[in-house]
């Protein structure tokens, strides 16, 4: 389905959140302003996506299950969290998909500064509140989150694991293997890649081999025994492709990044708003959602069509 706002409007509104860039640390005034309205349900609403298929692909589901309860929705891409989420506190964008920890601690280094201390971590309920109490001032309310999670993974190959016997990271760990791993530069010191899966796990990291995160030459490194695991994501659909599997983060190492709905209070902060999208929360999973991530990079499919379709496939929206 299309979007029922014309190129005009979202030229404009492009153009009025790209004026944000400026904005303070803390909340704006028009921003103070609304923070005691009452929730409200503007008809017309602007969905944000930060460009990457993943977004995308929840930013369409959102405005089409807002559009099937009623509302005017269309979708405006916006490139990054720097730009969009000052546009969500002043209304020009309404609603986002957001994931539970990372927007936790970004707002926190917002107000904080770039070096304050993580406040979220692997339990979801301690994240949550961490997260609502630093999105309230900004005059956002952040919606329940799903059974979706996009957090940080690693993959080895399935002929590893069948060998060594392997279905988690402990296990990984408890076979004292030399284990060289395909990540980004970051890895060395990020507490949630090398540190930790040598503090949590006991792994025996011996290198990193720099090839990024998730990317094709890091997985081909994996598959061809180069390296023996690599850092990925919990959604990434192509693992199959390169005959890898994901092993269970079973100490729960990796924060709680569960897929949610953030929207302004002011603008979209009504029960109805809020019912609409969490219809989604109840059928969502991770591996749904690398499903249909698959289908828009591997199968080029358009992110507005995969998600009609699984919204459709799910009983949210009605056929034809």
């Amino acid at each position: 389905m299309r979007a029922a706002a014309g190129g005009a409007l979202v030229a404009a509104t492009a153009l009025a959140v790209l004026g944000l860039t400026g904005c303070s640390h803390g909340p704006s005034l028009e921003t103070r302003s609304a923070i005691t309205a009452p929730p409200g349900n503007s008809h017309d609403l602007a969905i944000g996506s930060a460009g990457f298929t993943e977004s995308e692909l929840l930013a369409q589901m959102y405005a089409q299950l807002l559009r099937h309860a009623g509302y005017r929705t269309h979708v405006l891409t916006v490139g990054n969290r720097e730009l969009y989420e000052p546009a969500l506190e002043v209304g020009q964008i309404d609603v986002v998909p957001e994931y539970a920890a990372t927007f936790a601690d970004w707002l926190n280094a917002k107000n904080k500064g770039s070096k304050a201390a993580p406040v979220a971590s692997p339990d979801l309920g301690a994240t949550l509140s961490a997260l609502r109490s630093l999105a309230a001032p900004r005059g956002l309310t952040v919606l329940r989150p799903g059974r979706a999670v996009d957090q940080n993974a690693f993959a080895v190959s399935a002929s590893y694991a069948r060998t060594h016997h392997l279905r988690t990271l402990s296990d990984l760990g408890r076979a004292k293997l030399p284990v060289r791993l395909a990540a980004g530069d970051e890895c060395v010191q990020r507490p949630f890649c090398a540190p930790g899966l040598t503090k949590t796990y006991g792994i025996n990291i011996t290198a990193i081999d720099p090839k990024g995160v998730g990317t094709t030459p890091a997985k081909q490194a994996v598959q061809n025994g180069q390296d023996q695991m690599v850092l990925t994501t919990s959604t990434d659909a192509t693992l199959d492709r390169f005959g890898l599997v994901l092993l269970t983060d079973d100490k729960k190492l990796q924060n709680a990044d569960y897929v949610l709905p953030v929207v302004n209070r002011a603008r979209a902060g009504g029960a109805r708003t809020a019912a609409a999208l969490n219809r989604l929360n109840t059928v969502l999973t991770t591996a749904d959602l690398a499903r249909l991530n698959e289908q828009v990079d591997s199968w080029r499919r358009l992110p507005a069509d995969v998600a009609h379709h699984y919204l459709v496939a799910k009983g949210l929206l009605p056929k034809g």
